[in-house]
């Protein structure tokens, strides 16, 4: 499919994976809405891009910021086409020595704001008939991995909240995407919480050694225009873990086939 005049709008723009897709997919004709908390660096990645874009910066936990870039979004251009939740943040501490808010704070962040972002722009996408939701999950959401247990329950989760949105809307025209990357080169490990929270400050040789962001954009656009369901954007032995762990597409149709069926009328109506 050609992207050339849609619009894609992406929370955690102002580095790593948020930042390549936005460049990618202004290269390939789309106009872009940069999200995240920081203005300063979103202005620069939208100094790059040589299309149409607009910047909308908030905090994901901030409700009421978020509702007014939603609103801001929907209104700009012809509406959104592609909406990407891409803001969060990771973890590198044992589970054993880790604080609860720590645990509160990542599934904020990277499951609840998440949801609400996507919640917030549903009533859009649904009214057009037409769309992409892509949720940047993680090979950490679908294998366990040690010393990200509040990251792999948050990634874990927002897969199984996209795969039930994916299948509510399986009638709509609006197609759901679940992104898995393993290691891609971003600051994501330097930006990691700790166990009291506070912020790692240093990275992996897996990471810096991982895939380069504008690869894995390429990766995940490409896949999104041949309708992959799940996404898996990982080489090696992270690839191999992400594919053993794959939904069968042959699941994701029975449940879709559910609702086609009026599997959601009927409970609907049983109140």
């Amino acid at each position: 499919m050609s992207f050339e005049g849609k619009t894609a709008w992406i929370t955690g723009a102002s580095s790593g994976i948020g930042a390549a897709l936005a460049r990618e997919w202004a290269s390939r004709g789309a106009s872009i809405i940069l999200s995240g908390r920081d203005e300063a660096r979103l202005a620069a990645v939208a100094e790059e891009l040589g299309t149409d874009r607009l910047i909308l910066p908030f905090d994901v936990r901030d409700d009421a910021a978020m509702q007014e870039a939603t609103s801001k979004a929907a209104d700009w251009k012809d509406g959104v086409d592609i909406f990407v939740a891409n803001a969060g943040v990771s973890q590198r501490s044992a589970a054993v020595d880790t604080d609860m808010s720590v645990y509160r704070e990542i599934i904020d962040i990277d499951l609840t704001a998440q949801i609400a972002a996507t919640q917030a722009l549903l009533p859009h996408v649904t009214a057009r008939g037409t769309g992409h939701l892509l949720f940047i999950s993680s090979i950490a959401g679908k294998v366990g991995v040690p010393m990200r247990t509040a990251y792999s329950a948050a990634k874990f989760g927002l897969i199984g909240y996209a795969d039930a949105l994916r299948a509510e809307l399986s009638q709509s025209g609006v197609q759901v995407h679940v992104v898995c990357p393993g290691s891609v080169a971003t600051d994501v490990s330097r930006n990691a919480l700790t166990a009291d929270g506070s912020k790692r400050g240093r990275s992996d040789k897996v990471i810096d050694n991982g895939i380069p962001p504008a690869e894995a954009a390429q990766r995940i656009i490409d896949a999104v225009a041949s309708g992959q369901r799940e996404i898996i954007v990982a080489n090696g032995m992270e690839e191999a873990m992400g594919e053993m762990r794959r939904t069968p597409d042959e699941l994701l149709d029975q449940v879709a086939g559910m609702v086609a069926a009026g599997y959601m009328e009927k409970m609907k109506a049983e109140g």
